[in-house]
């Protein structure tokens, strides 16, 4: 049987190596956002030859990652299968793209069936169009972005270091308070308290918006691979016009130029969330699947 348990902050060195080799840009595929999510989804990971595995949740409803890591993959699906016939349970694998799907098609022929699921596609954009907005279908950012300039003329950016992480956890309890009419954002803030709790550990980079010296928005993620960064959060108020836009650009051109693609995660179905994702026009859509093994 395989052997999990939560992660712990000594493990980033091991599973990033492992994901060195991932053939995805799938966005839950870094270390920083699997430890700090691991409370909330019940995030349990196990090292497997020289493979990294993942399982979330409780109960029947388990799902595992695909394996990641160099070695023989066919081996380390069977693992999992055992694993979770051992538990009782039917062998599901989350996050399942393009690629990993024909390498289980190759190795398990008419063994897994796909349940797919548009409000789980990661959102994945071009750094130099997030960064210019340059062309008819940016118009209305740029003109957000100039609105809270002439609005705002005391704005300024800053790197997010310990001198002002304290800044954006009062920032984002704001944002809490703001739409406490919403939904349960519990787990959200204490994912953003454990980021923040191991923000250099975890090699995270943000930038911090403020307006008068009053920090209004931030935003943070970590590298992924050589061409892709991952944003995992981004919070500002929405009656400031523009400081979603001016946030996300002044990032982008600070901290994002050396790579090609930045991944902005799923929209989770959430309508409003959809609709702000979509104006940005990403690159790639990236679909992703649940992989039910078949006896």
């Amino acid at each position: 049987m395989l052997e999990f348990r939560k992660p712990a902050i000594d493990d980033k060195e091991w599973v990033d190596e492992c994901l060195k080799y991932a053939n995805s840009f799938n966005c839950e595929y870094t270390f920083g956002n699997l430890f700090v999510w691991s409370t909330a989804y019940l995030t349990q990971i196990c090292r497997y030859k020289d493979f990294f595995m993942c399982r979330w949740g409780r109960g029947n409803e388990i799902k595992y990652s695909v394996p990641i890591g160099n070695g023989d993959f066919k081996d380390a699906v069977e693992m999992i299968i055992k694993d979770a016939k051992e538990n009782g349970l039917t062998p599901s694998i989350y996050g399942v793209t393009p690629y990993y799907k024909e390498l289980l098609d190759k190795h398990f022929p008419d063994k897994f069936n796909y349940e797919y699921d548009d409000s789980y596609s990661d959102y994945i954009y071009s750094v130099e169009k997030m960064a210019q907005l340059h062309g008819k279908k940016y118009h209305g950012k740029r003109n957000h972005i100039t609105n809270f300039k002439k609005n705002n003329p005391d704005w300024s950016f800053e790197k997010i270091g310990p001198d002002n992480i304290n800044d954006c956890i009062e920032l984002h309890m704001q944002w809490i308070k703001n739409h406490e009419d919403d939904e349960d954002y519990s787990f959200e803030f204490e994912a953003v308290l454990t980021a923040f709790e191991n923000y250099e550990k975890l090699n995270f980079v943000g930038g911090l918006l403020r307006v008068g010296g009053k920090a209004i928005a931030y935003t943070f993620g970590e590298r992924h691979s050589e061409k892709l960064f991952v944003t995992h959060f981004e919070k500002a108020p929405a009656d400031v016009q523009g400081a979603y836009p001016i946030i996300n650009q002044e990032f982008t051109k600070n901290f994002l130029m050396d790579y090609e693609f930045v991944n902005r995660e799923e929209d989770l179905g959430l309508e409003g969330l959809r609709k702000a994702k979509q104006s940005y026009y990403p690159e790639i859509l990236l679909e992703k699947c649940v992989a039910n093994y078949v006896e």
